[in-house]
């Protein structure tokens, strides 16, 4: 395992590409309603990316087979990585963005959960408490911690909370690579109690938490990823920096602004 400790250079320009991602989030927020195609949401993405940032979408053409589409949408009771389509969403559903930008070389990744239209109280609350996930998880990020500390705390909130961890999928090392080292596992594991948070790693936390098992299905397309139970899942991301006294969001919105102090709450 090479963890890459990132320089200062290297990190300013992780705090703009991470800026960018945010910006992408807050940019979309108003197109999410009842009526649009995720195939939409994704042109628009696709564009205020390439044509106003300046930047590039890297979750096209990335991977085997290859993703066809700039941002992946997730509806429901798909976990992760679903693919835009004509298809369109409807009052109640819930949604998650995940986008990653890629700007003079360096990765910013984030992901939101949105309600269309009024929000069910079950996706309400699953969207919340996985949300809670991934902030108690960046309480744990600082000099010295093991970085086993996030998958410890998240998996103890989410079943106290009656619900299940995801463990397929993780969070990640993040640089000049859209995945590096480490993986940051969203449950407890005694392989990352080997690995000592230090200044200058970055990575991402994105908890995927389901309402009802953790099982998945990936389906025909290679990419989408669902419940094999149907019922619903939510998932929230961002990129962490860990600083010489304990972290920085990189993609943190204006909307997130007091968000420990709501915590305590």
């Amino acid at each position: 395992m090479t963890i890459t400790i990132k320089t200062p250079e290297e990190i300013t320009k992780m705090r703009i590409a991470g800026r960018l991602a945010a910006d992408v989030l807050e940019m979309i927020e108003p197109h999410v309603k009842p009526g649009v195609s995720t195939d939409e949401l994704n042109t628009l993405c696709h564009d205020y990316i390439v044509n106003v940032q300046q930047a590039i979408p890297a979750p096209l053409n990335y991977g085997r087979p290859p993703f066809p589409k700039s941002i992946c949408t997730s509806i429901n009771h798909q976990i992760c990585h679903g693919i835009p389509s004509d298809k369109r969403l409807k009052k109640g559903d819930e949604i998650n963005i995940d986008i990653t930008v890629l700007k003079d070389g360096y990765h910013g990744d984030t992901s939101k959960m949105f309600s269309v239209g009024e929000p069910t109280i079950a996706g309400k609350r699953l969207a919340q408490v996985t949300q809670r996930c991934l902030y108690l998880g960046i309480l744990q990020v600082k000099p010295g911690a093991k970085l086993s500390a996030i998958g410890k705390v998240i998996q103890a909130y989410a079943h106290s909370q009656n619900y299940s961890v995801v463990q397929e999928f993780c969070g990640h090392g993040i640089g000049a690579k859209f995945h590096e080292d480490p993986q940051v596992l969203h449950y407890y594991h005694a392989d990352n109690d080997k690995i000592i948070m230090e200044p200058g790693m970055i990575f991402t936390i994105e908890p995927m938490i389901n309402q009802g098992k953790r099982d998945i299905k990936l389906l025909p397309d290679q990419w989408t990823v669902v419940t094999k139970d149907h019922k619903l899942s939510a998932q929230w991301e961002h990129t962490v920096l860990v600083t010489d006294t304990g972290f920085e969001i990189l993609t943190l919105r204006p909307e997130e602004e007091g968000w420990q102090e709501r915590m305590v709450q």
